[in-house]
């Protein structure tokens, strides 16, 4: 009995083959890219994570036929908040607009507008990465396209249709549309009337591990899988994430690098704190929440200072930074290539590099990107004690989690210890994987979603906690500085 988890990412489509001893037996990874057509604009063509999906599940095939054919399940994760619009034959009919994209904020004000009170309705205030202002804007905008919409999904939900042909989210991922009211698990059809939708153009709705239909018997043939693998009701990537690492029970804390980045910590009770922008989301599992501190910039941040300074090793660049690493950097670094959300809600901001001087070198550039994306994580940190909620511990996951450079820096900042499980890389497409063995075993969440062995625990060092304090109070004070600049940049 094996189980395959699917993650729908921004910058690759991942998959983990899993067997019942929880040991991953296959690993596959392909790229996607993401089209900018405008500034602020971000979208990718769904048919590509489909075709990437066939990629991934093709080299787990090759690298395992025999595990691979033992499949019993299957679980779903995927990047939030993305639009993907279909017509009533379920064809796509334009790029989907992605989770950040900054175009709709004149519709996120309009939303509000509409219905009052719709951060505690729906876990956090409008905001344009989200699902519901996109669909405003198109029918503004774009309303041929507007006219024809019969169907919205998801990212992940799009390949779930192309697998079995139904139409089907589950609630983590649905509370990231702005449509969903949080408290009730529910579709909010007042928040649907304000985007011009009606519960006709959402999906079905399940728990994330509960059974969400089957492959379709000649997708299966084609796949090579075998005929009636069940598919999970799956993820957003940081629920599935949480899922993955065990971070189920209230006040399970964790930090996740990836493209962006959120700080999670899990509740056993809707907890809204829309005035913070801390995102109260439905969790993967029936009758858990979570309250999440959402960053639009994480290991993307390091990709582009990479790109910038033409490294296309990205390991060997972090080993020099590590030897060099003598304490906090002389430099600062606002995170914010693609606007902000927790703590500004703030689409105009962007990254800033502060403090050059001729002295300044690559390895001071990358380590102020890795303190940069540390800062905003301390930030995130105080708007989740704003809401009452003061982790301890604290898990890192996601990409960013491989670099033991990063994660000290992390530690230091925010001043907690920072604990790495085995195999935590592989977070959202391990959380998935476990959702499946859930939606067909019927185990206990107790039972599957234990967490991982302990690879490491990263302590806060005194001295460079004390080093970090008064730059985390220069970060913050060169946010508040540009906030105009960056305001009149943007109209």
């Amino acid at each position: 009995m094996t189980f395959i988890g699917i993650d729908i990412g921004t910058s690759a489509v991942k998959a983990v083959l899993v067997d019942e001893t929880e040991r991953a037996v296959a690993e596959a990874e392909a790229s996607l890219a993401t089209s900018r057509p405008r500034p602020a604009w971000s979208e990718q063509d769904p048919a590509a994570w489909w075709a990437t999906t066939e990629t991934v599940l093709g080299r787990l095939r090759a690298a395992e036929p025999r595990a691979f054919a033992a499949v019993e399940a299957l679980g779903l994760s995927g990047q939030m908040h993305g639009a993907v619009l279909l017509d009533a034959e379920d064809r796509v009919l334009r790029p989907a607009i992605l989770w950040n994209d900054a175009r709709a904020v004149v519709e996120c004000r309009v939303l509000e507008e509409r219905v009052p009170g719709l951060g505690r309705i729906a876990g956090v205030p409008a905001m344009p990465g989200f699902t519901a202002p996109k669909l405003l804007w198109l029918r503004t905008h774009e309303p041929e396209v507007a006219t024809r919409i019969a169907r919205v999904l998801l990212p992940k939900d799009y390949v779930r249709l192309q697998l079995t042909g139904e139409h089907v989210t589950d609630l983590s991922d649905a509370a990231g549309t702005l449509w969903l009211d949080e408290a009730r698990r529910a579709w909010s059809p007042e928040i649907l009337a304000a985007s011009g939708l009606t519960l006709a153009h959402v999906p079905r709705l399940v728990e994330g591990s509960d059974p969400a239909g089957t492959i379709r018997p000649e997708i299966a043939d084609r796949l090579g899988l075998p005929r009636g693998v069940l598919v999970a009701g799956g993820a957003g990537d940081a629920a599935a994430g949480g899922i993955g690492i065990g971070a189920v029970e209230d006040g399970d804390a964790f930090c996740s690098i990836g493209t962006s980045a959120q700080y999670l910590v899990a509740a056993d009770s809707y907890r809204p704190y829309p005035e913070a922008f801390i995102h109260a989301f439905c969790h993967a599992l029936p009758g858990r929440w979570t309250q999440t501190a959402a960053l639009l910039n994480g290991a993307s941040c390091l990709a582009w200072a990479a790109r910038l300074l033409g490294e296309t090793d990205i390991g060997a660049l972090l080993a020099r930074v590590t030897a060099a690493y003598r304490g906090p950097s002389r430099l600062l670094f606002l995170p914010y290539l693609t606007g902000e959300r927790t703590p500004h809600n703030d689409a105009d901001a962007r990254g800033v590099l502060f403090g050059i001087d001729p002295d300044s070198s690559a390895t001071d550039v990358v380590q102020a990107v890795l303190e940069g994306v540390a800062f905003s994580f301390a930030e995130a940190q105080d708007c989740l004690a704003d809401a009452g909620t003061v982790p301890g511990q604290v898990a890192a996951i996601g990409g960013g989690a491989r670099s033991r450079i990063w994660i000290r820096i992390l530690a230091n900042v925010l001043n907690r210890p920072i604990t790495l499980y085995a195999g935590s890389e592989k977070g959202p497409a391990f959380g998935a994987a476990r959702l499946a063995r859930l939606a067909l075993t019927g185990e206990s969440p107790q039972e599957v979603c234990r967490k991982p062995p302990v690879a490491a625990v990263i302590e806060p060092e005194p001295d460079l906690v004390a080093a970090y304090r008064p730059l985390d109070a220069r970060f913050r004070r060169l946010y508040r500085s540009l906030k105009e600049e960056f305001r009149l940049a943007g109209a």
